[in-house]
């Protein structure tokens, strides 16, 4: 039996196959290593019902996660996972690999745009960043985490239309002592922020105020990590996740303006990645 995990910072998909028909489809909480804590990770594996039951039964565990770019924290969760499918052989790659082995075989430019965000060019055997990633506090651009911060800044700074900040406080807490909790004393404060990005991928993105946040974020993604690549507009240009789902009108806008070709978008990879190892 092989084990296909594609893993964010908020949920982890896992598709297990035998013998070529699949025989679980499940997900978690997300098993990013450069967020959370070894326990953390722990508890989060340990705890799923569904993959206790075959654990034993598992030969290969191909495991494709956010945080899991440089030595450490792959050795850190091929441990755990080490620990928890005992008779399996682990492999531990970065999600870009996950993103692009699920769209295509073709070189193309390959985007990540979920709770974090990222690019690559594949060259049809390899990966190639630009840039290495150094998450939701410095980077992440166009990401959930990105979307949410601006709302939150928006709020706080009254910029936000007045109609739009009393829709936005019906929707969450917004008492700054619970803010300011969530983003510097508790765990996985990225992912706490994408949790506000539902509220614009929820209304009409025709609206001014949200057709303008977007946008913006998207031509600042495009302009950082697309039109990095000298080849950019000689290629398709694909992209993986949510915020690119649900933004996918002004995403197309936003590349023809810079004569990019869209290629696929994908709301979540695992499918693709079955296909792949399949």
């Amino acid at each position: 039996m092989i084990l296909i995990a594609d893993s964010g910072s908020t949920k982890c998909d896992w598709v297990a196959q035998k013998n070529g028909n699949t025989v679980l489809k499940t997900n978690t909480l997300g098993l990013n290593p450069a967020v959370f804590e070894y326990k953390t990770l722990e508890k989060t594996l340990f705890e799923s019902e569904d993959l206790s039951k075959i654990a034993d039964q598992v030969k290969t565990v191909y495991f494709y996660g956010a945080g899991c770019s440089t030595a450490t924290p792959i050795a850190q969760l091929t441990k755990l996972l080490q620990h928890f499918f005992k008779n399996a052989t682990i492999q531990v790659r970065e999600d870009m690999f996950g993103a692009v082995y699920a769209v295509t075989v073709e070189p193309a430019i390959v985007c990540i745009l979920g709770t974090g965000s990222n690019s690559c060019y594949f060259d049809g055997k390899n990966i190639h960043s630009h840039t290495p990633s150094l998450g939701y506090i410095i980077m992440d651009e166009a990401s959930g985490n990105a979307v949410g911060k601006q709302l939150l800044r928006d709020y706080f700074y009254k910029t936000m239309p007045e109609i739009i900040a009393k829709a936005f406080e019906t929707s969450y807490d917004l008492n700054p002592d619970v803010i300011k909790t969530k983003l510097y004393k508790e765990d996985n404060p990225n992912t706490y922020l994408a949790g506000f990005a539902h509220f614009v991928f929820s209304q009409d993105l025709t609206i001014p105020y949200f057709y303008n946040l977007v946008t913006r974020a998207f031509a600042q993604f495009i302009k950082t990590h697309v039109l990095c690549y000298s080849n950019a507009k000689e290629l398709p240009i694909h992209f993986i996740g949510s915020i690119a789902h649900y933004g996918r009108n002004i995403l197309e806008e936003v590349l023809l303006k810079n004569d990019l070709t869209l290629g696929k978008i994908v709301k979540k990879p695992i499918d693709g990645l079955l296909d792949y190892h399949s």
